[in-house]
């Protein structure tokens, strides 16, 4: 039984959850770079947080990162379309409102003025 329904996964695209947690545990930053098997990964793993996957053992992980993942399965399964979020542009400063060298320096000094450095 338990065989059909990790068959049913791979028909629908998507890993079977260990296959998923270790390439959730092994992916490139910027994770919304990466070229996830299926967004169900990424978004169990943003969800079980990137920095707990990485930094604590496998035993206290795995729990997270599979309750997370089965959900985003059962959506996927429902047919729900899952996306990995665009990343947001940075954009620079705007440079007309930017100061120029001498606003920097009266801005500077009455910062020290003001906090008494």
């Amino acid at each position: 039984m338990f065989e059909a329904c990790i068959q049913g996964l791979s028909d629908a695209g998507l890993p079977s959850p260990r296959e998923a947690y270790f390439e959730a545990c092994t992916a490139a930053s910027p994770k919304a770079d990466y070229p996830w098997s299926h967004p169900a990964v990424y978004l169990a793993g943003r969800d079980s947080d990137w920095f707990f996957l990485g930094n604590n053992p496998e035993r206290t992980t795995w729990p997270v990162f599979r309750k997370h993942y089965e959900r985003y399965v059962l959506k996927a399964l429902q047919g729900e379309i899952l996306t990995v979020p665009d990343r947001a542009a940075i954009t620079g400063p705007d440079s007309t409102s930017s100061m120029t060298v001498e606003e920097r320096k009266e801005a500077l000094d009455k910062l020290r003025r003001e906090t008494g450095l």
